[in-house]
């Protein structure tokens, strides 16, 4: 690949130009970057990453071999329209969109393309990110590989049918608050027990770390790894019967299905708002 085009310069599109950056799959010359109106912006990641940005299209698309939609999925809509005249079917069209299907962009478009959709996480930030890829039939297989590679430098990567990245979504994409929302929980009971926060939060971050790598690298089931925690009696099937009294493991799973729901709910949103502004007058 010679020549990598982001469209939109959020956080996303940063955390992919420094993993692609790092892991020396592309020099910063040859990643080129715009958004709407925010120069500001570009100069940062200009500076920071010795990238390329422009608002010239014609520049921007020359010679490129893929194109990231990196913008916010609200402004899909006019910044397809803006760029599709560049689009080529040559061209891997990559897109982070939330929710915008991969027909809703080629309608969009009005034109066939070579269109791959990515699920990342936010823990992209970090290189740590789970991704989900979803690729049509334009797709070539050094197209697929390249799009594998490009996210591989943000994370671990897992190819998926496109009506499952709704469930991938809801389930990783929107994983990362989850945890989160447990750690405040931890953190809140941690002060109501008596212990210092700096303290508290040492000890929930290695917790988890601890149990994320056991999971990684451990055959048993999760649910053989916490019976082997909760002694009869003991202080772990203590809590563990609050948190059953309180249906967490339930409304764990109801909030998965609820994120996937709103996930599916706002893909047809976007789709329709795509494919109104397509319509002819």
């Amino acid at each position: 690949m010679k020549k990598l085009v982001f469209v939109g310069a959020g956080s996303m599109a940063e955390a992919m130009i420094s993993g692609i950056g790092a892991s020396g799959l592309l020099p910063g010359e040859q990643i080129w970057v715009t958004n709407k109106q925010d120069t500001d912006r570009l100069k940062t990641l200009e500076q920071k990453h010795g990238v390329k940005t422009t608002y010239d299209s014609g520049m921007l698309f020359k010679d490129a071999d893929a194109v990231v939609l990196a913008m916010k999925p609200k402004d899909a809509a006019p910044a397809i329209e803006e760029i599709k005249s560049y689009l080529s079917e040559g061209m891997l069209v990559i897109s982070v969109l939330a929710g915008v299907s991969i027909d809703a962009i080629e309608t969009a478009a009005e034109k066939s393309l070579a269109v791959a959709r990515a699920m990342p996480n936010t823990s992209a930030a970090i290189g740590k990110s789970a991704t989900a890829l979803a690729v049509n039939d334009h797709v070539s297989e050094a197209q697929k590989m390249l799009v594998q590679e490009l996210f591989n430098t943000v994370g671990l990567t897992t190819i998926v049918e496109e009506y499952q990245l709704d469930a991938v979504t809801g389930l990783s994409g929107s994983g990362p608050a989850y945890i989160y929302y447990l750690v405040e929980a931890m953190e809140k009971s941690a002060a109501e027990i008596g212990l210092e926060k700096q303290t508290a939060k040492q000890l929930i971050i290695q917790t988890l770390l601890g149990a994320a790598e056991m999971l990684t690298k451990s055959d048993k089931e999760p649910a053989q790894l916490r019976f082997e925690v909760t002694s009869p009696g003991g202080t772990t099937e203590a809590g563990i019967s609050i948190l059953e009294q309180h249906g967490v493991q339930t409304a764990f799973v109801s909030c998965i299905k609820e994120a996937t729901a709103q996930s599916k709910r706002l893909g047809q949103l976007l789709g329709n708002e795509l494919a109104a502004a397509n319509r002819p007058l």
